[in-house]
């Protein structure tokens, strides 16, 4: 069978594969084919489905996950590292940074203004070198993909400093765009459609954190990893068994509608994938056991997140060199059309795009409903349901909050008024004041003054109990 898949870079790879081939086969050949070690962040997703993009599970066979005689992929990130400072190699991180401006012109990942500009400045030194005035002339990132909606205003910005930039490498680059693009509130947020228990429209999104839910652009609730027991699924409901708190006497397990049973079975994956990852040590083989199992019998396969790292640690060779090419050139074609997976995309799983509407009255709005019980012990919901649970979602210690995040939920208001004001020469300007101290390059210096880094995206959230969600 013949497998065409479209990297990250937008080049396309084709192979041919036996009829019978698993999807680790092909995964395995991409992976090669860019020479990447550090591979399990990443996978291949299939986007010709009504759900949205679906993951292949590289144990089954891909003709029985995807209808066709060809088939086409997408390699793209699944686990959005939360310190990329960690990776091992640059061109894992290269091909992180690809994927995250991927999201930003897409709309999955919102920036302010700000935090365009300086993102776009490092994707211009990137991509571009630094700074040469016989070189690039003037309106020399008029061509690059920066942001959707791309202005005029945003170029100059972003030529204002890039300009400034001095004796720092395109890696180096790449590191500082992404030590500034995981302090956004959406980097790496998987977002799916759903109902709360009063019907109205909210959006759950899973990270390597935990779950989250939305509802108008801002994040109303948060279900961390550890406080997450349980989860299960039936039908089109998806439910979460949350641990009680020390005020609490009994746990809670609160219930979601999603659009159909496809999208809560894929919810349900999506958890166990990330909860699977980035929380545990190492994942057990299956049992070669026959006995009869209720419920999914699908597992987690890959390795996890601390297993990658310690592989990542044992790697042995020289840094590989690779050609950064250039952003794909922004269409400026009237329509403003897109390609037909990301709108795609856009339509089934971000539904802070505009184009959800479409997909709101194309939808029957009788079929949400949401549930909500306390109970002492877990126990069989009502008729043929049972809890579908993955047996590493167990308790664990709740991770109190680090005051280190907190200092960087700064006002957005504030960062956008004082950005649009013009600060006398004699004292830091606004981007001197954004400096990462997490950076491993905040000790270089450029034209006397420290790298900028971006602003911390304010998320102005409101909270509320389990039992209100």
């Amino acid at each position: 069978m013949q497998c065409k898949v479209t990297l990250l870079d937008d080049t396309q790879f084709e192979c041919e594969l036996d009829k019978h081939a698993k999807a680790q086969e092909l995964f395995t050949k991409v992976c090669d084919h860019i020479n990447l070690l550090e591979k399990d962040y990443f996978g291949l997703t299939n986007c010709e489905n009504q759900t949205g993009k679906i993951w292949l599970e590289p144990t089954k066979e891909i003709r029985k996950q995807v209808p066709g005689a060809v088939y086409e992929f997408t390699f793209s990130v699944k686990f959005y590292p939360p310190d990329p400072a960690q990776l091992t190699e640059d061109l894992t991180r290269y091909y992180l940074c690809l994927q995250v401006r991927k999201d930003i012109m897409s709309g999955i990942l919102p920036c302010s203004f700000v935090t365009l500009s300086l993102l776009g400045s490092y994707t211009a030194q990137s991509e571009l070198g630094e700074y040469d005035p016989e070189l690039h002339g003037t309106d020399y990132v008029k061509d690059l993909s920066l942001a959707p909606g791309q202005s005029k205003e945003l170029e100059e910005k972003v030529m204002e400093l890039h300009r400034t930039y001095r004796s720092m490498t395109p890696a180096q680059a790449d590191m500082l765009f992404l030590e500034n693009a995981k302090k956004l509130a959406m980097y790496g947020v998987d977002l799916h459609q759903a109902k709360d228990l009063d019907g109205v429209d909210i959006t759950l999104g899973v990270c390597s954190s935990g779950l989250m839910v939305y509802k108008d652009k801002l994040r109303i609730n948060r279900f961390p990893w550890p406080k997450v027991l349980k989860i299960s699924y039936k039908r089109s409901s998806f439910f979460i068994k949350i641990r009680p708190s020390e005020q609490e006497q009994y746990e809670s397990t609160i219930g979601f509608k999603l659009p159909n049973y496809k999208a809560s079975k894929k919810l349900w994956k999506v958890c166990v994938e990330h909860h699977t990852f980035f929380r545990v040590s190492t994942v057990e083989p299956p049992s070669s056991r026959r006995f009869l199992v209720l419920g999914s019998k699908f597992r987690y396969s890959g390795r996890t997140q601390a297993q990658t790292r310690q592989a990542s640690s044992m790697i042995d060779r020289p840094a590989p060199h690779f050609a950064r090419s250039a952003s794909k050139r922004l269409s400026r074609n009237l329509d403003g059309g897109m390609s037909k997976c990301v709108n795609h995309l856009l339509v089934s799983v971000y539904c802070f795009d505009a184009g959800i509407k479409k997909l709101k009255t194309e939808t029957n709005p009788n079929f949400f409903c949401s549930f909500h019980f306390s109970q002492k012990r877990a126990k069989k919901i009502e008729g043929d349901s049972i809890y579908i649970r993955h047996s590493l979602l167990m308790l664990e210690e709740f991770e109190k909050p680090q005051e280190e995040l907190l200092r960087h939920h700064a006002s957005i208001s504030e960062l956008k008024r004082n950005f649009m004001e013009a600060l006398p020469e004699t004292r830091p300007s606004e981007w001197d004041k954004r400096l990462s101290t997490h950076s491993p390059f905040r000790t270089l210096v450029i034209n006397g003054q420290p790298l900028p880094s971006a602003d911390g995206v304010n998320n102005s959230t409101w909270c509320i109990t389990h039992a209100c969600v």
